[in-house]
């Protein structure tokens, strides 16, 4: 009897922490279609400015995806994998049903990787000040040479 509480119990974290990761990430890209909807020509410039991509090629990517957040994660996620943004909303597309995480390996992002435990947490941010960002936690990890993407795809953590 022990075993099936023990095992219950462990089922339970696991469902909790995974809904948690989710929702983090949810809430930010809840945000970021809310910002757009408000205000798609600042949400676009910031895209552009945020991840140094011509505005013409952001409103393309827009146009391409379902919902503007999308399109920010194409680029954050081509931005962490060192690829161009259409290869990133490639990975999107072929990876829609399945999520963000199946679209971060198709791009080569490795599970278990800070920058994979960054998506899960939705550890992002749009500034629109250039770079991409991540939380301050993840730029100190970085300047100490820990990650083996050292100097590659940045992420902040304050928003706007």
């Amino acid at each position: 009897m022990k075993k099936v509480w023990m095992i219950m119990g462990v089922f339970l974290f696991i469902t909790v922490a995974t809904g948690r990761a989710h929702a983090d990430l949810g809430a930010f890209l809840e945000d970021l279609n809310l910002q757009a909807k408000a205000d798609m020509t600042g949400f676009s410039l910031r895209l552009s400015r945020q991840f140094e991509v011509p505005l013409q090629k952001v409103e393309s990517i827009i146009k391409t995806v379902d919902f503007p957040a999308d399109a920010f994660m194409c680029l954050q996620l081509g931005e962490m994998a060192g690829s161009p943004p259409e290869r990133a909303v490639h990975a999107y597309k072929r990876n829609r049903e399945k999520g963000w995480g199946a679209a971060a390996r198709d791009l080569g992002i490795k599970p278990g990787s800070q920058d994979f435990h960054a998506l899960k947490r939705g550890d992002f941010m749009l500034n629109g000040e250039g770079e991409g960002v991540f939380s301050e936690k993840r730029q100190k990890g970085k300047s100490q040479g820990k990650g083996k993407n050292k100097g590659k795809g940045k992420i902040k953590g304050s928003r706007d």
